[in-house]
């Protein structure tokens, strides 16, 4: 079997990738990003996931910058993932609530440094007392809470989490808005056979030449005039010169239509320079 770089054990990432490829891979973990990109690129495994973007976050650019800047891996699929997160740790040990407040006891939160900004409402009202230590996946803070057995330290993770470490739930869902989404990348020198998906994208770098005036916009009428969608497209800077700058640009579309290879080709035309990505399926989420 096939073997895939994933952060975990017990993260989203985890879930994500268990619900979109089966039990039909082997799944290997690692606590660090940086981790999954080199063992996919060094041959370790096959494939690797990477969390790439969030409905509430935006782009994780780090993981952007990994893709662009230090690794060459195609990009093979992408999934979405509904992003879940639940409060684990253990209940007051002197058996009483607070109506008003039942997470008093808690005195210091682990989890990943996105955690907040995608469950301030819940925290704000529960956990403004607490102290939040940054952890480096989800999954590794409820290990640490499964370990310390505190009742005043608590995790924000993934029920995976909680039934693996055996830690209790104590309220599921805390997230600001339900339909808090995140955007996984399979990537890697080894294609794989995927279910079909009648949704294709294609991810291009364009640098645009230096003093060019107009260029960004000609850039876009190529897609435009074609009737090409963009789905996304964002300027980083080339780390190779100040004020110089790439587009990462998704589109809704395969190279192997008619319209789009002649799109690419009218950009390098006026002296843009182009790095493909990836042409690869596009699956939504299914329950």
């Amino acid at each position: 079997m096939k073997r895939v770089a994933i952060l975990g054990p017990s993260t989203f990432s985890e879930e994500a990738t268990r619900h979109f490829l089966g039990e039909d891979f082997t799944y290997v973990s690692y606590k660090l990003i940086s981790e999954v990109f080199n063992a996919t690129a060094s041959g370790e495994t096959e494939l690797g996931v990477i969390p790439i973007e969030n409905t509430l976050e935006g782009s994780v650019h780090l993981h952007v910058d990994w893709l662009v800047h230090e690794v060459d891996l195609p990009i093979r699929a992408e999934w979405v993932f509904p992003i879940d997160m639940n409060l684990i740790g253990y209940p007051n040990p002197d058996g009483q609530t607070d109506a008003s407040n039942p997470y008093r006891h808690i005195r210091k939160v682990l989890s990943h440094q996105v955690v907040p900004a995608q469950c301030s409402r819940f925290m704000k009202q529960y956990l403004s007392e607490a102290e939040f230590e940054q952890i480096s996946t989800t999954a590794e803070g409820v290990r640490i809470v499964s370990t310390l057995q505190d009742p005043a330290v608590a995790a924000i993770g993934t029920a995976i989490a909680s039934t693996n470490y055996g830690v209790p739930m104590l309220q599921r869902e805390i997230q600001d808005h339900k339909d808090n989404m995140t955007r996984f990348l399979l990537v890697g020198t080894e294609a794989s056979e995927l279910k079909s998906s009648e949704d294709m994208k294609t991810t291009i770098l364009v640098t645009l030449p230096e003093d060019y005036p107009g260029a960004l916009h000609q850039v876009l009428s190529a897609f435009a005039w074609r009737r090409i969608n963009l789905s996304k497209i964002e300027s980083k800077p080339t780390k190779k010169k100040l004020g110089t700058y790439y587009f990462y640009i998704d589109i809704a579309d395969s190279l192997d239509s008619v319209l789009l290879p002649s799109a690419i080709q009218e950009i390098e035309a006026i002296g843009c320079q182009v790095r493909i990505l990836g042409c690869y399926p596009s699956y939504s989420y299914t329950s």
